[in-house]
């Protein structure tokens, strides 16, 4: 999904507002990429969004680069990190001439793949970007039996001289969800409004691992991050090592 350059401008406070912390979370996946791989210095994310996630890698890994399709998202983590390489690119078929120690892939940024091929495509792509033994972490999406029909989200998040409400919608659509996000910004110069839409398919653990397979790598499934007040952040996150 391409994000709009209103919907990057208000990704990480809006966020971070909801409790999620991504330089707790960068630590916990160097964590989970180095009791795997000890010696892991050089690591891609891939859907890197804002950057977030890779300005706490830069302090852990020697060597850190980015691969972000939508623009606006691009371009944010481009100013946020001057002088580390954010790559323009599709992660179903991307080629970096080079290979990492570990690669990330978080946001649920691989729910947005309209079919199991396309996930296969991808998870073969960062594979081939591994070094053997290199660690792919991937968060999913909702699997078809923990995705809540119907569910509705609100949050507001206030500051001075500005509020910001963000509501969600979800629906099934067969093998697939839409997720409706509005958001209502106010400040001095009045009330802007604006939504996007985003398609995700339901894959199955299975489907998942099968991919992990397919791509010459181990696969495990672990819990996921939580959130500041206890909520799930994610479904889980399936970690691989290449071999």
């Amino acid at each position: 999904m391409e994000y709009g350059p209103e919907h990057a401008e208000l990704y990480d406070l809006v966020f971070r507002s909801r409790g999620k912390n991504f330089e707790e979370e960068a630590r916990g996946l160097a964590e989970a990429v180095r009791s795997r791989f000890p010696g892991a210095a050089s690591l891609l994310d891939v859907a890197c969004g804002t950057g977030a996630h890779m300005e706490t890698f830069t302090e852990l890994f020697d060597h850190v680069e980015g691969l972000e399709y939508a623009p606006a998202m691009r371009e944010t983590a481009t100013r946020r990190l001057p002088g580390v390489p954010v790559h323009a690119g599709d992660m179903r078929d991307f080629d970096l001439g080079r290979t990492f120690d570990a690669v990330t892939c978080m946001g649920n940024a691989v729910g947005e793949l309209g079919s199991h091929a396309e996930l296969k495509s991808a998870i073969a792509a960062m594979a081939a970007h591994l070094v053997p033994g290199g660690v792919l972490v991937v968060e999913p999406w909702y699997f078809p039996d923990t995705f809540i029909d119907g569910y509705v989200g609100a949050h507001l998040h206030r500051e001075e001289g500005r509020a910001i409400t963000r509501m969600t919608h979800s629906t099934r659509q067969g093998d697939k969800s839409r997720l409706e996000v509005r958001f209502l910004v106010a400040d001095s110069s009045g009330f802007r409004s604006f939504s996007e839409v985003l398609h995700s398919s339901l894959f199955t653990r299975e489907e998942y691992s099968q991919a992990f397979e397919d791509a010459r790598c181990t696969v495990e499934f672990v819990p996921g991050f939580r959130l500041a007040d206890g909520r799930p952040n994610s479904p889980g996150l399936f970690v691989g090592v290449r071999k």
